[in-house]
């Protein structure tokens, strides 16, 4: 397939929550810089957060009805058949319209509608794994798709293995490696230079538990050497928000995550492959809390990969009352927060949106 500069189109799927969402827009960004301009449309689930970040980021977004299988209410599974239905002809004609030279799914509800579909019309499809334990979209999605990027060993497993290419995960653009924060960084959030600063997150949309955890904190009282930029999730903010003093610092959604994690001297997180492969390229101690609530426990997989090559500490959602006590030990030993920083930094994997976009054009030219 020769292609000229700039006639390359392609239809990208990624959402849910950023760890699918963010990944795909760098993906797309990168294809635009190596195509000197390609045509590319977006394909999300409606009512879901791709809806919003993505017409933000200058895309055009096409929604879906698609919808998550329901464990805890089942009865809203009743309309799901429906939905599949309607999120497969919505797929047919948006890829009879738009003509794709291929399909990229970085998985999200509406990876596996669209990629299915582009999958038996044809068109050649790629899938962009983040996590260690594929879900179950990816895995039927990786049977017939042209190519499978990973950035774990363990993903190997559940596909063929030459289809595999091993790349890292694409990150934000704004993420860099770590750098010397300035005055400038810590008074944007409102902080102190001369006291740590520990970065608590959970993840793009937030996490309850966590939240609930730091409250009690707070309202126990800080030690006062430490300061807290917590990133509560919008859902949660109104709840904590009164908690904020000149200690604690909080915000519903950080845009600038490079300069939170600059000003962090520890950060807590999930643990979302995408996230991970972001702390890897800032290189700071971190303290991982994985969701239990995300299909086949992948966080924990994901985790624990990384604590067993000690780049992390593991701390299990159960366990979260300890958090404060493994903070507060983390904070005492210096030895160990260097270590976790090295060991962090030898999982990183610089350039894998560019490795992901060149392979994708490389075959198709041979296709």
């Amino acid at each position: 397939m020769n292609k000229k500069v700039g006639t390359y189109s392609f239809l990208i799927s990624g959402g849910g929550t950023g760890g699918h969402i963010f990944p795909a827009l760098s993906i797309a960004r990168e294809l635009e810089k190596q195509t000197g301009g390609a045509r590319i449309h977006f394909v999300g689930a409606r009512g879901r957060m791709e809806m919003e970040k993505v017409p933000q980021a200058g895309y055009e977004i096409t929604g879906l009805p698609i919808a998550g299988l329901q464990r805890k209410k089942w009865w809203k599974n009743l309309a799901l058949p429906f939905k599949v239905m309607g999120s497969l002809w919505g797929s047919y004609r948006l890829l009879k319209r738009f003509c794709p030279d291929a399909v990229i799914g970085t998985g999200g509800y509406a990876s596996l509608p669209l990629l299915w579909t582009a999958q038996r019309m044809g068109i050649p499809t790629y899938i962009q794994e983040q996590n260690s334990y594929p879900g179950i979209s990816n895995k039927i999605l990786g049977r017939k798709a042209r190519k499978i990027f990973t950035a774990y060993d363990e993903a190997a497993a559940f596909f063929d293995k030459n289809k595999i290419v091993k790349t890292g995960n694409p990150v934000r653009e704004d993420i860099r490696a770590e750098r010397q924060a300035s005055q400038e960084d810590y008074s944007g959030f409102g902080l102190q230079a001369d006291k740590p600063v520990i970065f608590i997150t959970g993840g793009s949309l937030g996490s309850a538990a966590i939240n609930r955890r730091i409250a009690k904190w707070v309202e126990e009282g800080l030690p006062e050497n430490l300061q807290l930029l917590w990133q509560t999730g919008k859902l949660y903010y109104d709840r904590y928000r009164s908690l904020e003093s000149d200690k604690v610092r909080i915000m519903p959604f950080i845009k600038d995550m490079n300069k939170a994690y600059t000003v962090a001297d520890i950060i807590v997180s999930r643990a979302g492959a995408g996230t991970l492969s972001e702390l890897a390229l800032v290189g700071k101690p971190v303290i991982l809390i994985p969701s239990p609530n995300v299909a086949e426990d992948h966080q924990t997989k994901n985790a624990r990969a990384f604590e067993r090559q000690q780049a992390a500490i593991l701390l299990p959602e159960k366990d979260l009352e300890a958090l404060p006590k493994r903070i507060a030990e983390l904070i005492a030993d210096k030895e160990l927060r260097q270590r976790l920083s090295e060991n962090l930094a030898k999982a990183a994997r610089p350039g894998a949106t560019a490795r992901i976009v060149e392979t994708i054009l490389n075959d198709l030219k041979q296709a």
